[in-house]
């Protein structure tokens, strides 16, 4: 395979750092490697769209997707497989076309567990608070049980989503307390909490602002963002303020980013190569923020 065709379904996307970090590890392997934005907004579409959006780029010859919000739910009924993580999740964010079969996985859950690994390796994991149950939602929350912890609350303006989610995740971590929180409890739950996991898109560039108080942070609950663009989201900033210790969303999107070129390529990319690239490029954009 020396010539591919990828993308990127979702919105809000334009800043997306895929593009770059694929097609630039794709020269490396010597591929003639495509990576467009496909921005539901910016194209003039709503969800709605979504059915046609994905028959087109299929039969533009494209060899994958990435799928981001508000997509990785919605996604599922236009496939024909699963992966057995995705299919766990019931949350799809890389979709491969081999031959006439659409293919959905999800690594976002390992690229965030590889990136809590890294960015956290020693914080104590026992009771964690988790914002947010939609498709990052799943796959963090899962991330987080597998990492070893024994209490997870998930707390979303939706209790029927988040009820759906503790009930998915309960099902393939029985041995541990997976339950549904009341937004207006959060005080109290995070009062009690070692962590605080964000997987809302409070805090992207089109969804500004926080999804808690300021006050709820404190030093010594670790805060773990999902949202990398921008980098430094109001939490991440806030959280920083008061002392926590932050993983911001970069981590998830590298790890999530490697995985999904192995998916599309058939090939291992160097990862540290990949991470220093998502390094500079992130370098460039700050300097030309100033």
């Amino acid at each position: 395979m020396s010539s591919l065709l990828c993308g990127l379904i979702g919105t809000g996307i334009g800043a997306s750092l895929s593009p770059s970090l694929h097609m630039a590890e794709g020269r490396h392997h010597g591929l003639d490697y495509r990576y467009r934005i496909l921005d539901l907004v910016e194209l003039g579409l709503g969800v709605e769209d979504l059915p046609a959006l994905f028959e087109r780029v299929r039969g533009e010859g494209y060899r994958g997707l990435n799928i981001t919000h508000p997509c990785k739910q919605r996604i599922i009924g236009l496939l024909d497989e699963l992966s057995p993580e995705a299919s766990r999740l019931g949350a799809v964010n890389t979709v491969l076309f081999d031959g006439d079969r659409a293919i959905g996985h999800n690594t976002d859950w390992s690229g965030f567990r590889r990136s809590l690994d890294r960015g956290l390796p020693d914080v104590r994991v026992e009771r964690v608070v988790q914002l947010g149950a939609g498709g990052a939602g799943a796959a963090v929350g899962y991330a987080t049980l597998d990492r070893g912890a024994r209490d997870l609350t998930i707390v979303d303006a939706d209790p029927v989503r988040a009820g759906q989610l503790v009930e998915t995740l309960g099902t393939h971590f029985t041995d541990r307390r997976v339950s549904v929180g009341s937004p207006d409890r959060l005080a109290r739950l995070l009062a009690d909490a070692d962590g605080l996991v964000h997987a809302t898109p409070m805090g992207m560039a089109e969804h500004p602002g926080m999804a808690l108080p300021a006050e709820l942070l404190r030093p010594d609950l670790w805060v773990a963002e999902v949202v990398y663009r921008p980098v430094e989201t109001e939490l991440v900033r806030t959280a920083r303020a008061a002392g926590a210790r932050v993983l911001t969303g970069t981590g998830m999107t590298l790890y999530q980013a490697v995985a999904a070129f192995e998916i599309f390529t058939g090939i291992a990319p160097d990862v540290e190569r990949m991470a220093a690239y998502m390094d500079t490029l992130l370098a460039r954009e700050a300097l030309a923020a100033k």
